[in-house]
């Protein structure tokens, strides 16, 4: 793993993005061939899903509407801890996405002139759920409680067809599924399920949602893109992403365990400390070199760590790092610093922010109740997590009576003819006619 040292140079926000680049030309090429492959689902259906299938999954002559029988055979098979630990999972969330529903609120802003905000669910969610290089159950809870929180009424999943279990979605997330009550389950992998649930498919019974959500590699965050303006989406989320801010009090053996615990997804995977203590730097470096050998997918964490996408960043001090964090908008963003509590809310620009050494990803991605689903690529400055707000419409109700319409009367006709648009002020005036004089 790379050091690059910032110390005693005077850098702009941009300056500090280009030390530790992400790998754009993987998503740049990921946003052409998944647009291909979205287009295909789109006009070719079910076949050209079963190509696919057998194309990226190795599956063939499988059933893609997933058989309730399927469901129900997961979840009485589902190992009892596993089992106990997503309804755990799911009481968290629940309790966590409900703060994220507003209550309706009425504005009066006059004596008969009355705005009401309210909040609408969508009528369809579709689900993403990765089943590749890790079956993330996990990300079932985390997509399915916020949208059946903000009251949508149906939601469908999908995940890739698993070679392993004879083309069935992997066991585990039907199980998943199944402590959700969702039935409506279709195996298909990568941009082509964004594809289908975007577009629908009639041939399995798949009609289109209003929303697509949940986690994915370039492929699928791509294609998310791909669908915008056909259906919302989430933020795009990519490769994963942990920022480690740490002072000369932090405990190198936790950050090292935190660094390769992120870097087990995936390859792309992005790894980076940023810290203004020269030997902590060491010390970690260290730790990681004995640690990431001996992990189980020692092999994927090397070439994450080695990437130019992670690094051990030396910076000044705690403003500097600060301004480093804040400019890279991580994913995750752990802080082991003296005073984190007080200090977390510099740092603005996030996925999710773990304070404390106690407060490791690993609890986010499981069982702390926040939600999992996060911007990458930088989005955090302006993205947020999934939430049940993803799923919910902000809708304003109008409602005058004559009297509040006469308030304003003149005000409306005045702007619609300043804007040469007489129409408008003519459809107020209406309203102040005498019917009976024709």
């Amino acid at each position: 793993m790379r050091t690059i040292d910032l110390r005693g140079r005077e850098l702009s926000p941009a300056d500090m993005l280009a030390a530790v680049p992400r790998a754009a030309q993987a998503r740049a090429e990921a946003l052409e061939t998944a647009a291909r492959i979205v287009d295909d689902v789109r006009d070719r259906g079910e076949r050209a899903l079963r190509e696919q299938a057998e194309r990226f999954d190795r599956v063939s002559g499988h059933e893609i509407r997933v058989p309730a029988e399927h469901i129900a055979e997961a979840l009485a098979s589902v190992d009892p801890g596993v089992r106990a630990a997503l309804e755990e999972a799911i009481r968290r969330v629940r309790l966590a996405s409900a703060a994220q529903v507003p209550e309706p609120r009425r504005t009066e802003i006059g004596p008969g002139a009355v705005i009401t905000q309210r909040w609408q669910p969508v009528a369809r969610a579709g689900v993403y759920i990765p089943g590749g290089k890790a079956p993330l159950s996990s990300s079932v809870v985390m997509n399915v409680v916020p949208a059946q929180v903000a009251g949508v009424a149906v939601v469908a999943l999908a995940s890739p067809p698993q070679e392993a279990f004879g083309g069935r979605v992997h066991p585990t997330i039907l199980a998943a599924a199944g402590l959700l009550g969702i039935d409506e389950v279709y195996a298909i992998g990568g941009a082509g399920a964004i594809g289908a649930l975007a577009y629908g498919v009639d041939e399995i019974g798949l009609d289109p949602v209003d929303v697509v959500s949940g986690p994915g590699n370039n492929y699928v965050a791509s294609a998310k893109r791909a669908v915008a303006g056909v259906v919302g989406t989430d933020s795009e989320a990519g490769a994963t992403e942990i920022l480690i801010v740490a002072d000369s009090s932090a405990d190198p053996r936790l950050i090292a365990a935190d660094l390769i615990s992120q870097a087990e997804h995936d390859e792309q995977a992005s790894a980076v400390l940023v810290t203004d203590s020269p030997e902590l730097a060491a010390q970690v470096a260290s730790e990681i070199s004995g640690r990431a050998a001996k992990t189980r997918h020692a092999e994927r964490v090397a070439v994450s760590l080695a990437g130019e996408q992670s690094a051990i960043v030396l910076v000044d001090d705690r403003a500097m790092a600060t301004a480093f964090s804040n400019a890279y908008a991580p994913e995750h963003l752990e802080l082991h610093i003296d005073g984190a509590e007080d200090a977390a809310s510099a740092f603005t620009s996030a996925g999710a922010v773990f304070v404390g050494d106690q407060t490791p990803v690993s609890l986010g991605d499981y069982m702390a109740g926040s939600n999992h689903v996060l911007p990458t690529g930088g989005q955090a400055r302006y993205a947020p997590g999934l939430g049940a707000y993803t799923f919910l419409r902000p809708q304003q109700v109008i409602s005058y009576d004559h009297a509040a319409l006469a308030q304003v009367r003149s005000g409306v006709v005045s702007l619609a003819a300043a804007e040469i648009l007489p129409a408008h002020g003519e459809a107020v005036e209406a309203r102040f006619a005498d019917p009976s004089a024709g």
